[in-house]
């Protein structure tokens, strides 16, 4: 029988050097990968123009690349776990440079689609893989805590970084510069790596569930290509609703198959687990919906006010701020508080100042305002961030790391793919993304769904508060 008293305060250990090293390394690249999924957002109509894609197809340039970072995440970080971590961040990164290169090069759209598919796999392969390594390299408790916060605010600021580099690189040098700055980060990276990095030993030693990887992989694809396809064409789009219809057959017929297979390629009793499922609730609607609302704001800096690409990127800045204040914060506040106040507290921060939004005018006066909003909304956004990494990676052996933080990263990809198709098509159906009444409604359904979440979070999430803090690690 155990009793429970008053802990007194840990102090929070010092990282070793060793530890230092392996979490400047990760966060290079995890920068970079971020940075990825934005930078050629405001770029789009010059990279179009500059190659000849038809109008209707400039989105490929940025649905190709989603496709493949959502749909093949999951299935990375558990090969992650089979073949080494290490073996897989690596061969990620190589990829990834190359990719780059390749679209920096391009001269025709299918060469700069190829190098977006590819970029796309990298992202895939890299973002689990450096996430499990990260985990495992931090016992459960504040230092991993300090961990995932910084690693959150570099994933939240990678996104804004992204947004702002795209309209100073095409405005002062050219959209290629938008792929040829991964290639020396990514050098970089892979000449480090091999003598930072060290893989664990406890690796899953069953047969990868191949079956099960090729239904959870065409599923999430299929998801994303119809959520895409709606945003695009409307809500009655017959080819969009027939690809979300394969989606849930697909999904549904993994989840069946998972159930009876002897080694799965996702164990249901841990998606049964009440931190890892509404962490990863939690962290789908704080990406879906953090990222749509850039979207958002970008038609309404753009279309409604008449800014420029470089203006719209700088104007993100204040995201950015709040995201590295946000970082800091939230290690300290899950272990004052606890996560499930961390991640609902945050979620709630982060519906309030955009539910707020919807007050914005046809004038440059409001400018401040909504720089206030999105520095202060940022701060909730990547405290939901933090504890959703918390949650979704905790009380796992090493073996499952892979497999957590390829779910959790999943998430994130599957967020932001399909938060900007949903926003799109409620603003689309309301009159137009150059409708300030349009951009209303879809502000307004963004910070709804966000407060539903971290409803379900304040009341599904297990207070886990003792157990980060006095982790067996």
């Amino acid at each position: 029988m155990t009793t429970t008293t008053q802990a007194e305060p840990v102090r929070a250990a010092a990282m070793t050097r060793g530890q230092l090293l392996v979490l400047l390394l990760l966060l290079a690249s995890q920068f970079t990968l971020t940075v990825d999924f934005s930078i050629l957002n405001v770029a789009l109509p010059t990279v179009g123009d500059s190659l000849g894609f038809a109008e209707a197809h400039v989105q490929w340039i940025a649905t190709a690349f989603a496709l493949c970072a959502a749909g093949f995440t999951l299935l990375f970080g558990r090969i992650g776990d089979y073949v080494g971590r290490r073996r897989v961040f690596l061969i990620g990164m190589v990829a990834l440079g190359a990719a780059s290169l390749l679209g920096g090069v391009a001269t025709s759209p299918e060469v700069l689609l190829t190098a977006r598919v590819a970029q796309g796999l990298a992202t895939a392969a890299v973002t689990p893989a450096a996430l499990s390594l990260l985990t495992v390299s931090f016992p459960e408790g504040p230092l991993r805590q300090r961990a995932l916060g910084l690693n959150s605010v570099v994933m939240s600021t990678g996104f804004t970084a992204g947004a702002v580099l795209g309209g100073v690189l095409t405005d002062l040098l050219s959209w290629r510069w938008a792929f040829l700055v991964n290639v020396p980060i990514a050098l970089l990276v892979v000449a480090v790596a091999p003598f930072v990095l060290r893989d664990s030993a406890d690796r899953e030693r069953s047969r990868l569930d191949l079956p099960g990887a090729v239904l959870v992989t065409s599923g999430l694809l299929a998801l994303v290509y119809g959520a895409t396809r709606l945003g695009e064409a409307g809500i009655g789009d017959v080819i969009g609703l027939a690809a979300i219809g394969v989606a849930v057959v697909l999904l549904v017929a993994f989840w069946r198959a998972e159930s009876t297979h002897p080694h799965p390629l996702v164990p249901l009793h841990i998606l049964t687990r009440r931190t890892i499922g509404f962490g990863n609730i939690a962290g789908f609607a704080t990406f879906a919906f953090e990222s749509s609302l850039v979207f958002v704001l970008t038609m309404y800096l753009q279309h409604v006010l008449g800014l420029d690409a470089l203006q719209t990127g700088l104007m993100l800045v204040a995201m950015g701020l709040g995201a590295i204040i946000g970082g800091s914060l939230a290690p300290r506040f899950i272990e004052t508080f606890g996560v499930r106040t961390a991640v609902a507290g945050g979620l709630a921060l982060q519906a309030v100042t955009t539910g707020v939004l919807v007050l914005v005018g046809p004038s440059v006066g409001w400018l401040w305002f909504v720089g206030l909003m999105n520095f202060v909304g940022a701060i909730g956004h990547v405290a939901a961030i933090v504890g959703f990494m918390v949650a979704a990676t905790s009380g796992l052996p090493d073996h499952e790391q892979g497999l957590a933080t390829g779910l959790a990263m999943m998430t994130q990809q599957v967020a932001i793919a399909l938060g900007i198709p949903i926003m799109s098509t409620v603003a689309t159906a309301a009159g137009g993304v150059a409708s300030l009444g349009a951009l209303h409604l879809a502000i307004a359904v963004n910070a709804v769904l966000v407060l539903l979440a971290a409803v379900l979070v304040a009341v599904g999430l297990p207070v886990r508060r003792s157990t980060l803090r006095n982790s067996p690690h």
